[in-house]
């Protein structure tokens, strides 16, 4: 996966829950304990701290950074903060040097940290619209790279299904993990 596949992931979440920003953001994101807007300041933060570690390659631990979204900000600003993050991310990987190696809970390349950050997309999109009772699907080419980066050994299937199984979200839920070594 590279910062195309990110740009693409954030013009979809964008696309998706912009026209829904008037309904009540404050209920909790499909199964998750957080709001939809908190959850979408997830996004945000993680897409962030992906670009963080992209740009700052550091090998051995997360940088002591933290996105803070204001409480008072609006649900599309919130989206915008979500866009102007993965805009950074795609511009850190798009920048970042051939055999760049960052941590993610081990060393972790660019096309990792590219897939990381659209399965943070994807997966949290899912949580948002499942709270707001939006209809929507990971589209399938995205969640077939997230896939097939991160979850070796995945089983056949839909992408969006299996994706969305392997993070709790639909069937049988459990522990999970990513792999992003490649």
């Amino acid at each position: 996966m590279d910062a195309d596949d990110v740009a693409t992931a954030v013009a979809e979440l964008t696309r998706v829950l912009t026209p829904h920003i008037h309904l009540d953001w404050s209920v909790p994101a499909g199964t998750l304990d957080w709001s939809c807007r908190d959850t979408a300041a997830h996004v945000a933060h993680d897409l962030l701290a992906y670009a963080g570690q992209v740009a700052g390659a550091p090998r051995d631990a997360y940088l002591p950074m933290d996105l803070v979204v204001r409480p008072d900000a609006a649900v599309g600003e919130v989206l915008r903060v979500v866009a102007a993050c993965g805009g950074l991310l795609v511009a850190a990987l798009r920048a970042a040097p051939d055999g760049l190696r960052a941590w993610h809970f081990g060393p972790c390349d660019v096309g990792g940290f590219a897939a990381l950050g659209v399965a943070e997309v994807l997966v949290h999109t899912h949580d948002v619209v499942a709270g707001l009772g939006v209809a929507w699907r990971p589209p399938e080419a995205l969640a077939a790279g997230v896939v097939g980066r991160l979850v070796p050994g995945a089983p056949p299937g839909d992408p969006a299904d299996v994706l969305l199984r392997h993070t709790g979200r639909v069937g049988a839920g459990g522990s999970w993990r990513w792999t992003v070594r490649p």
